[in-house]
């Protein structure tokens, strides 16, 4: 068993955390910033009164990978953990062990505040991918991060919020993290004050309440430098020597029949299917997401998940870089469920991402030709980088952290760290004259602020 000798990088997280009470570890995925966490928790406890700990992290992620981690490195083995995730029952459970460490999913935030009251007894907070936090705000805001708010500050000695993606969607996700390191010193002590010091309201469309906020041009240099002191910013590019990243986008055209239906919808909001099915949406939202539909393929008619297919361009598509691959596993990143039943029905061979772990297990040793996966169901702490270098996107998603997650499943840091000496090789299939143009211009507007971001609060190790 192998005896951990942290790179520098991990070092510098270590430091960061051990000499930070309240603090952002923004480190690219691959980096090691579990085990390095970990390893600082255990170095604090020699000096200070640490445990226990909470573990906030994804549902997948608090189930495996922070308990797998304690398993792999003989310095953590004396480390009691805890799952309590999966129904909000096992807290307690959990408690009575007098664990370490309890990891328990975003899920059971609130019930677990509920329960606990002012018995809180976790010294010390790990959020594992904090963005979940950004929907905070001292009055409504998202329910979990509202309740976990509640104790954030009343009990809770150190917290620590992980993420390779700190600004998804923009700058604006970053003062509900913020608030549970400093209770708005920073940033603002409400994310009105937030939004009043750094973004401007612009009135969008005709609709006098439709809004759009966007940053002043002085928002991100002056953000970056109040969180600066309690941020560490690290990059696996920056320490090893990865292999390429190869993009490339297929662009698709829709024939002449589902572009007529499409250009209904996007102008009418209804179109007439074969037969005389009917399909209506009655909002922008609901508009954006029907021609996204549209755009893969096939359209959901009703409410019941009843859908009918316009065109198997994408199909046909995936089918070439499947033939071109020579035999190489495919990851294929699909939206719809009506997505997923189409390749399954094109792709007989293909496996569907599941929660069954001899699914991860086959697909990493190369037993699975071709693997469906959602976005969300494959993101934070999956290792899928042993079965493939490939991944196609079937379908276009607004959500920039999904994206990122699911490609660094099998990406360029988690080849090199693997031993894979090759590139990852990353196809998006676009339909031209879509909705799917717009979401990729999207993702790349807000994958180049976050990039900005990320490189102004780098800190060299």
């Amino acid at each position: 068993m192998n005896s951990f000798k942290p790179r520098d990088y991990q070092s510098a997280i270590i430091e960061h955390i051990v000499m930070t009470p309240r603090c952002n570890v923004w480190a690219g995925m691959g980096t090691g910033k579990t085990v390095s966490t970990l390893t600082a928790l255990d170095v604090l406890s020699l000096t200070d009164d640490v445990f226990p700990a909470l573990v906030l992290a994804p549902l997948r992620v608090a189930t495996t990978t922070w308990p797998d981690e304690v398993k792999k490195w003989p310095h953590l083995h004396h480390l009691h953990v805890e799952v309590a995730a999966g129904g909000a029952g096992k807290l307690l459970d959990a408690l009575r062990r007098k664990p370490d460490i309890v990891t328990m999913n975003y899920d059971n935030v609130a019930t677990m505040v509920q329960q606990l009251g002012f018995l809180w007894p976790f010294k010390t907070v790990i959020s594992d991918e904090s963005t979940r936090l950004k929907s905070f705000r001292l009055r409504q805001g998202g329910v979990r991060a509202r309740a976990l708010g509640k104790v954030a500050h009343r009990y809770v000695k150190r917290w620590v919020n992980l993420t390779g993606t700190p600004a998804p969607n923009g700058l604006l996700d970053l003062w509900g993290q913020a608030w549970f390191l400093d209770e708005g010193a920073r940033l603002g002590r409400t994310y009105n004050a937030f939004e009043n010091r750094w973004f401007q309201s612009k009135r969008v469309g005709s609709t006098p309440f439709a809004r759009l906020l966007t940053p002043m041009p002085y928002a991100q240099a002056e953000i970056e430098a109040r969180l600066r002191d309690i941020t560490i910013t690290v990059k696996a590019e920056d320490y090893l020597d990865l292999p390429p990243l190869i993009e490339t986008e297929i662009n698709v055209t829709l024939p002449a029949l589902a572009r007529r239906h499409y250009r209904e919808l996007e102008r009418e909001m209804f179109t007439v299917l074969s037969g005389g099915t009917e399909v209506e949406v009655f909002s922008a939202a609901a508009k954006t997401m029907k021609c996204l539909q549209a755009a893969n393929g096939a359209l959901y008619t009703d409410d019941a998940g009843n859908w009918k297919e316009l065109h198997s361009e994408k199909i046909e598509a995936l089918r070439s870089v499947v033939e071109e691959s020579a035999g190489a596993p495919v990851l294929v990143a699909y939206h719809f469920k009506s997505d997923l039943a189409r390749l399954q029905r094109a792709f007989p061979q293909a496996r569907e991402l599941d929660a069954d772990p001899r699914t991860i297990q086959d697909w990493n040793a190369g037993r699975i030709p071709i693997l469906l996966a959602h976005p969300a169901s494959a993101g934070h702490g999956l290792n899928l980088q042993d079965g493939g270098n490939i991944i196609v996107f079937f379908g276009m998603n607004w959500n920039l952290e999904e994206h990122e997650q699911i490609i660094e499943r099998i990406g360029p840091t988690r080849q090199a760290q693997s031993g894979h000496n090759r590139p990852v090789y990353v196809y998006r299939i676009v339909a031209r004259n879509t909705v799917d143009e717009l979401v990729l211009a999207r993702l790349q507007g807000k994958a180049t602020m976050q990039q900005l971001l990320l490189n102004a609060m780098r800190k060299a190790a």
